[in-house]
């Protein structure tokens, strides 16, 4: 079933609100505006289940319900994306251009750093395609064995969660992240993200020629919010493990900031010597 055809069960599911409350604020505030199939059942899309996260995080801050409505209405038109995000909260992080072999350097140096603090944290990624999982799933089903939550997006065909391994979250190719190229890691003890974009090229260039525009942060407030992102990008597909995921962010200390430059030293070392 495609996330902009789900039912009210799923939106329960989602977001753990329940269906009298859903027909309930529909009813009185107009929120949320589901379509109607032919015989009257309601159909959500990805959309409205982000909206309704987002009251529920308000509301659960304090907030009057019908100004977290408001407020969630107003920031209705913001899309789910790592790399906007990231953008919107760090606009003194320049993109930097690489290459496909750069980045997947980069990409191991961040994630064998991470692995190396052998801590039990959370490993999420963003591959694309599936096939270009499968070409990572080795290694990845090696680092998710040391991770407390460990999932990838890609467009797979269907949600898996293999034993032992990182869960398989499938996204369609029109959703934002289906362009990114992402890694959030994150622990007690480090915090590291790296996402990147894929803009559209003028012909279709060689696999080892694709560009993209990275953005880089070792700082635990962006790598926190990253991960967020992920969970609202995770909860209509899975929202078992989005539930699980925002249960840990919730009680996953923040690391020290001289741990934090350590790591970004560290990080560099791997990445140099994997270049040379």
């Amino acid at each position: 079933m495609e996330s902009r055809d789900l039912s009210i069960g799923d939106v329960v599911e989602a977001t753990g609100l329940g269906e009298a409350t859903l027909r309930a604020w529909e009813r009185r505030y107009g929120f949320p505006e589901p379509r109607r199939t032919q015989s009257g059942h309601r159909r959500y899309g990805q959309e409205d289940v982000e909206r309704l996260l987002r009251v529920v995080e308000e509301r659960d801050r304090g907030t009057a319900l019908a100004v977290a409505i408001e407020r969630s209405r107003s920031a209705s038109t913001e899309v789910p994306s790592l790399f906007a995000r990231l953008r919107a909260q760090r606009p003194d992080l320049l993109p930097m251009r690489a290459r496909k072999r750069e980045m997947i350097h980069l990409s191991h140096a961040i994630e064998d750093e991470s692995a190396s603090h052998a801590e039990r944290g959370i490993l999420i990624g963003s591959f694309q395609r599936e096939r270009f999982y499968r070409q990572a799933e080795p290694r990845w089903n090696e680092l998710a064995r040391g991770c407390e939550v460990a999932f990838a997006f890609a467009d797979f065909k269907r949600l898996r969660r293999p034993r032992g391994a990182a869960a398989e979250l499938p996204v369609d190719r029109s959703h934002p992240i289906a362009r990114e190229w992402g890694l959030i890691c994150l622990a007690p003890g480090h915090a590291a993200t790296m996402v990147a974009w894929e803009p559209p090229a003028a012909a279709p260039p060689r696999d080892a020629e694709r560009e993209f525009e990275v953005l880089l942060s070792v700082d635990p407030v962006v790598v926190r919010e990253s991960a967020e992102v992920a969970a609202s990008i995770a909860a209509p597909v899975d929202p078992k493990i989005a539930a699980t995921l925002r249960a840990r962010l919730a009680d996953e200390p923040s690391p020290r900031s001289d741990s934090q430059l350590r790591l970004a030293t560290a990080i560099t070392a791997r990445l140099l010597e994997a270049m040379r």
